[in-house]
């Protein structure tokens, strides 16, 4: 049973490395060829926008520091 867990986990974190890649993929195509980019390029251009300035900065430095403890307490495990 913890075999197809850990089998499962491995499946999704790749799926999300995956996601995560083509989406930074897609913003470097925008920036490299910006306008004529394309009317997908362009959308996916702009729901990012749109979503990194929704999220407020109190937010955004609440995250950086969860970020930084985590490291923190990873480096001290090791």
């Amino acid at each position: 049973m913890m075999e197809l867990l850990e089998r499962t986990r491995r499946f999704l974190w790749l799926f999300v490395e995956l996601g995560f890649l083509t989406i930074l993929s897609v913003i470097l195509i925008y920036l490299i060829l910006g306008d004529s980019s394309g009317v997908f390029v362009k959308s996916v251009a702009d729901n990012v926008v749109n979503f990194a300035g929704a999220v407020p900065t109190p937010s955004l430095v609440g995250f950086a520091v969860i970020v930084a403890i985590i490291y923190l307490v990873m480096q001290r495990l090791r």
